[in-house]
């Protein structure tokens, strides 16, 4: 009897694991930075950067392995994206936090693209 193949990953889903993983690495260096700021990094930003570094990577991960549940994912995520987008702009002088906001915001468009898609 012949196993079942998984269909192989469209370009769009690739670039789209691709954007989340560097979102999600880019929010842990960010957490890093913040935690040794002290003071200056703020628990509101320490929470968006948190729930979207695990939901860019739960993300990716679910994709990776053809989850009939992508879809909803990457919706859940690029709303994850655009909160951590909008935290790290509160420091918009601070050059990693720039860094991150321009991974979260590539991860957001790829996955509000994805959520539409229909996988």
């Amino acid at each position: 009897m012949a196993q079942p193949t998984m269909t192989p990953m469209t370009q769009q889903m690739q670039d789209c694991v691709d954007a989340c993983m560097t979102a999600h690495s880019m929010c842990e260096e960010t957490m890093s930075s913040c935690m040794q700021m002290g003071g200056q990094a703020q628990m509101q930003i320490m929470r968006a950067l948190m729930d979207c570094s695990e939901t860019t990577r739960m993300c990716a991960d679910m994709m990776m392995r053809r989850s009939p549940m992508s879809g909803e994912m990457c919706a859940m995520c690029a709303t994850a994206c655009d909160m951590c987008v909008e935290a790290c702009m509160r420091m918009p002088d601070d050059p990693q936090m720039k860094r991150c906001a321009d991974a979260c915001r590539r991860a957001s468009e790829m996955c509000r693209a994805m959520a539409g898609a229909g996988m």
